[in-house]
């Protein structure tokens, strides 16, 4: 009889690729889940974690859901999706003073999914994306999964969560590959102004870099902010553009997982093909609800949502101004979120704990004041928490009550 030792297959452990082994789950997705896992026990816990807005799915796309179960559409489409849908989004886009034809456009499961075959699509190994920081949690690791290597580019302390060109030209080496951009920006609501825009996308263009933007939050800007599409600053710039968005966010459709990416033409082939090996194609039924909410006029009742977000919005900056210890970081004008640096509480307890971490706050907030945040550590923001302001206004006003509470309840706490 053999004496050796098993291998690690032959004792029945599975080995996990290092692509696998190495990503850490989403932090916001853990977050939230363990905040409704508490609210299903009862506990009374205000969830300002969650990614989507608290409205219901707009009704022109449960109608058509509803149809085309009726209709028996419940087979495979097209791998890059119905045609109907590919045209809706195009024009969708082109409000914004694009130019993309249906053929360009890749309807995918959600952003998410967008995002992803975009790095596959474009990164060869050791391929350099970088990311203008504070970032979305996912995008280090879908550049890490598709072989790359993310580099993140922080703003000076000074600049209101947002990074110059010349911190741009600085990161860039002979291994860059990929710009990413993201505004209104997730997890900061910053928005950047066409002509920063403009000026970041000169970077891309000087170095032949590839720009990915993520403009999945494109109806969410407030005040005097407006949204740029990036492929709209100029005929060179759309040409090294992949433009990604979804109608998660705008349509309150989150569940539905239906999002796009529209590219130049080779890319739009290249993902179409990853996609028909990988998820065949989006479902059918929720294209159709897709299809319902892009064609449908909803101009009224998205608007009356903006201002709904808005309003909170400007209820969460007025009161965090009112607590001493937390400072709102940047102009959150976009989106549905903002950062608040807490890192004037560190030193303080509670409970017989010391707050040395924007972690700490958010676990002690969570566990003594039943209100849910996210730390910024996995957002390159780790003095901050990311709250959303999503939730219904009496609820967002009595979390905000609950953190002015547990901050003026901080022993040795910030002044």
């Amino acid at each position: 009889m053999s004496t050796a030792t098993p291998t690690p297959e032959e004792a029945g452990r599975i080995r996990l690729a290092h692509r696998a082994a190495q990503i850490p789950p989403s932090a916001t997705a853990a977050l939230d889940a363990q905040a409704k896992a508490l609210i299903a026990l009862g506990v009374d816990v205000i969830n300002l974690t969650s990614g989507e807005p608290a409205f219901p799915t707009v009704e022109p796309a449960a109608q058509a859901a509803t149809q085309a179960i009726a209709e028996g559409f419940t087979r495979y489409t097209p791998a890059a999706g119905i045609p109907e849908l590919r045209a809706a989004i195009a024009a969708h886009l082109n409000r914004h003073g694009t130019t993309y034809e249906p053929s360009a456009v890749v309807v995918t499961a959600g952003a998410k999914q967008a995002l992803h075959y975009a790095f596959t699509a474009l990164l060869n190994p050791g391929d350099e994306v970088l990311i203008p920081a504070p970032y979305w949690v996912s995008y280090p690791h879908l550049t890490t999964l598709a072989g790359g290597t993310p580099v993140p580019v922080h703003p000076s302390p000074d600049a209101a969560l947002k990074v110059t060109p010349d911190q741009l030209r600085a990161a860039v080496t002979t291994r860059t590959r990929v710009l990413l951009l993201n505004s209104p920006a997730n997890p900061s609501g910053v928005v950047y102004s066409r002509a920063e825009l403009a000026a970041l996308a000169q970077v891309a263009v000087d170095h032949d870099l590839t720009i990915i933007s993520d403009e999945i939050c494109d109806h969410w800007v407030f005040g005097t902010a407006a949204f740029t599409a990036v492929a709209s600053l100029s005929e060179e710039i759309a040409a090294r553009t992949l433009t990604v968005g979804a109608v998660s966010k705008t349509y309150a459709m989150t569940g539905w997982r239906i999002g796009w990416v529209a590219a130049p033409t080779p890319v739009a082939h290249a993902i179409t093909a990853l996609q028909s090996h990988t998820a065949s194609a989006p479902s059918s039924i929720a294209q159709k609800a897709a299809l319902g909410a892009l064609t449908a006029d909803l101009t009224t009742e998205l608007e009356h949502r903006r201002q709904a977000l808005d309003a909170r919005r400007l209820t969460t900056i007025k009161a965090l101004a009112d607590v001493p210890g937390i400072e709102v970081g940047g102009t959150p004008e976009g989106a549905f979120f903002l950062l608040a640096d807490v890192s004037a509480t560190y030193g303080s307890t509670h409970a017989g704990r010391t707050i040395t971490s924007a972690a700490d706050f958010a676990e002690l907030l969570l566990t003594e004041s039943n209100v849910a945040v996210v730390p910024g550590a996995d957002f390159a923001a780790p003095h901050h928490v990311r709250i959303s302001y999503t939730v219904p206004p009496d609820r967002l006003e009595e979390a905000l009550t609950r953190i002015a509470d547990f901050v003026a309840g901080l022993a040795n706490g910030p002044v």
